[in-house]
């Protein structure tokens, strides 16, 4: 199988322009791949149906039929185009990407709806939608009276999407050229040939870290007081840095310093490139430490933790021990876009909400579970704006931009440049719809900014920390549902489709 390159497709699409004709889009490879998300999520499906069965909670006919139903579906989309592809096209590599990450959604809702939660298929998709984009945004409460399955089932729905975006960050984005990603298309493999072998071997290696990962996790937060059912939960939704919890209380319910701690390590490891992971365990011991991203990232995060812990403890609310949990935990968390709380850290004062607002747009490494604008990105606009001034400053001077030790390209700094700004657009134009549905603008505001960003938590007393999403109108949470659409997946993968060029060619 090989790849046409985009260069490839515009001459072929202007030859047939001029002609007359159009290029159609054969959707086989389309149906193949949506079909194979959906068998994973119908077989995931059986796991919560095992666990209510165990407990003799009666949901778990609801999780066994809706399994069925799903793995049949998937199946047949599977099956019957197996074999009926030649190659994949970069429109095809679009429309993949979306079309997965709505067909999850849709079918993982029907648990919610059919289940004694008895969610409307609005709150249902929601919930769903929060969950595949690792968002963590809910809009059920008494989590701490539900039944296992679905506590188990919201936190499958994070970490199926959070091994799904790494597969997607690696495999599939660099290809699309979004928001600069094709900076690290030979980081992963050579994708000129033999993509499904190569992406099918690489996609292996990922899954297997990330469930190693994923079981370390478990353990270490087992011994560390949770029960085995909530290390287990609390382990899936970490390393996705996804956010759902099983108390409302998130993790302030346990009330512990060193759960805290463990939680923020993984938290961290979870936003790190896990293609560095495969090279630093196939004998690359300093692969993490000398890469630009992963030294910019962490110190990102040591700076903001300490300006603010400092800030916290001259508060006076906290001693310094007790303002450095509270401070890293909530930071990483935030900055991650994982979405824990461990305290309401609105209460603290409006310097640190402003604080809050910001940091949750940064976001960790691209190639990891974490969302948001991603640290490269800033890397590169700061890169660019200093070779900018050293031309200001000597004119006859030549000037090349390095990253990672390689040259930056204009077409990767024009393309970081506008995912920045379409972000910025996208966030406003989100605000002004979700104030049209009556909500107040810090509502709306912080809202846009936490979808787009996949964090899970806003600010104000309705969807605030200590809140969730459930009193919000059901436009407002199917605009929601698409911002969270569109900070996952790197806002230009959905925004072509909506141009009449990309269905023109």
């Amino acid at each position: 199988m090989t790849i046409r390159h985009m260069s490839n497709e515009k001459h072929l699409s202007a030859g047939m322009a001029s002609a007359g004709m159009s290029v159609g889009i054969d959707p086989g490879i389309i149906f193949l791949v949506v079909g194979l998300f959906l068998m994973i999520i119908g077989v995931g499906m059986f796991i919560p149906a095992i666990v209510d069965l165990a407990v003799n909670n009666p949901d778990w006919q609801v999780f066994a039929f809706c399994a069925s139903f799903v793995t049949f579906v998937g199946g047949m989309l599977f099956l019957s185009n197996k074999g009926n592809y030649t190659e994949l096209t970069i429109k095809q590599g679009f429309l993949i990407t979306v079309s997965a990450w709505v067909a999850i959604p849709l079918a993982g809702a029907l648990p919610f709806v059919f289940s004694d939660v008895n969610l409307s298929y609005t709150d249902a998709f929601f919930e769903a939608m929060s969950g595949v984009t690792t968002t963590g945004s809910t809009v059920i409460t008494g989590l701490d009276g539900l039944p296992p399955g679905i506590l188990l089932w919201r936190s499958l729905l994070q970490w199926f999407g959070g091994v799904g975006i790494i597969v997607m960050g690696v495999a599939v984005m660099p290809l699309l050229q979004v928001g600069g990603m094709q900076f690290f298309k030979s980081e992963s493999f050579d994708t000129s040939e033999n993509f499904i072998p190569r992406s099918t071997l690489l996609a292996i290696s990922l899954s297997l870290l990330y469930i190693g990962l994923t079981l370390i996790c478990a353990l270490v937060l087992w011994l560390a007081g949770m029960t085995p059912f909530e290390a287990a939960c609390h382990a899936l939704t970490t390393l996705s840095t996804g956010g759902f919890s099983t108390s409302d209380g998130s993790i302030g319910h346990f009330d512990s310093a060193l759960i805290d701690y463990l939680l923020s390590l993984f938290m961290i490891l979870g936003s790190l490139p896990f293609i560095l992971f495969l090279k630093l365990l196939s004998g690359q011991p300093f692969s993490l430490i000398r890469d630009t991203q992963v030294r910019g990232f962490l110190l990102l995060v040591f700076f903001i933790v300490a300006a603010l812990t400092i800030w916290l403890w001259m508060t006076g609310s906290y001693d310094f021990a007790q303002a450095f949990r509270y401070t890293i935990f909530n930071v990483i968390s935030i900055i991650t876009g994982t979405g824990f709380v461990s305290t309401d850290y609105t209460s603290w004062g409006s310097f640190f909400a402003v604080a809050f607002f910001f940091i949750m747009f940064l976001g960790g490494c691209t190639a990891s579970t974490s969302c948001g604008i991603k640290t490269f990105r800033l890397q590169v606009m700061y890169l660019t704006f200093k070779s900018h001034l050293k031309h200001l400053i000597w004119p006859n001077g030549i000037f090349i931009a390095k990253y990672n030790h390689r040259p930056l390209h204009e077409d990767i700094m024009g393309s970081v440049f506008a995912y920045f700004f379409l972000f910025i657009a996208c966030l406003l134009l989100l605000t002004l719809a979700l104030t049209l549905t009556g909500l107040d603008f810090v509502t709306a505001l912080s809202g846009a900014g936490t979808a787009m960003a996949d964090v899970g938590p806003g600010l104000g007393d309705i969807i605030g920390p200590s809140g969730n999403f459930e009193a919000l109108p059901d436009t407002a949470k199917w605009l929601l549902s698409f911002g969270m659409l569109l900070g996952r997946l790197e806002l230009f993968s959905v925004l072509v489709l909506f141009s009449p060029l990309f269905w023109r060619r």
